[in-house]
């Protein structure tokens, strides 16, 4: 039980109580609007470790909700079949951006972090739904993957410019939340290989993030509840304000 426990432990207690608040919120988040859990939870927690750190925490509960996410909806096989060449660029940038960035020094990384989330955010307040036309799928997927992989790697986030890109195929409210599910499943998994390359990714971090699902499925239940009783379209706006806030907190400090 103290190995199991080993990564909480060695950070403290107000920083475990940090992180198990943050997984609930996150999971509350993503249980309102279908995404935001990696993205609040690297926002949050980049402020008070190291961004490595926090990817390596994000990896199960993100992936056990992504999957439970990509579960509903029946739409998996065409969803493949038109989001592969996406999929597999997210892959090739993830892993080349883990091979040559190695997931950055702790400085850096803070700041991209910071200007991924403060760009996704200006998106999400102000940028209109993309429509993007089927002659253009062949070329601009294989490149918003390229794209997502490389950020992904640089930030652990994994929404540009991915999530714009999918939500301006045109697909209804079901696909999209599959689509989205499969695209987060991905980066997600990708994020793991590249940690696992970097020496970010232990026995200790596995662990500790195992841990974290709990506050993260009780949050999605929680959100799922609220989205019956708020309106979801504020409940964006104060979301994106936020992570814009976080996300000048990073730029600032680094």
């Amino acid at each position: 039980m103290n190995t199991f426990l080993a990564l909480y432990q060695n950070i403290g207690w107000s920083l475990t109580a940090l992180v198990l608040l943050t997984f609930l919120l996150a999971g509350t988040v993503k249980g309102v609007i279908g995404m935001g859990l990696p993205t609040v939870a690297m926002g949050l927690l980049g402020v008070a470790m190291l961004p490595t750190q926090a990817a390596a925490l994000l990896l199960i509960p993100s992936t056990f909700t992504n999957f439970w996410q990509l579960a509903a909806g029946g739409h998996l096989r065409s969803c493949l079949a038109r989001l592969w060449p996406l999929l597999a660029m997210i892959v090739v940038g993830t892993a080349l951006g883990s091979y040559l960035l190695g997931m950055g020094s702790a400085h850096s990384m803070g700041r991209a972090l910071g200007g991924a989330l403060f760009v996704y955010a200006m998106c999400g307040l102000f940028l209109p739904t993309l429509k993007v036309p089927s002659r253009a799928e062949p070329w601009l997927g294989p490149l918003c993957g390229l794209v997502t992989g490389l950020i992904t790697s640089a930030t652990g986030v994994f929404v540009i410019p991915a999530v714009p890109y999918i939500q301006g195929l045109g697909l209804d409210r079901n696909q999209l939340v599959q689509a989205l599910g499969l695209s987060f499943t991905v980066s997600t998994l990708a994020l793991g290989a590249g940690l696992f390359w970097n020496n970010a990714l232990g026995s200790a971090e596995m662990s500790a993030s195992l841990l974290a699902v709990i506050p993260a499925l009780l949050g999605m239940m929680i959100g799922q509840w609220l989205r019956q009783r708020i309106s979801a379209l504020v409940f964006k706006r104060v979301f994106f304000i936020g992570m814009a806030m976080l996300g000048l907190h990073l730029l600032i400090a680094g």
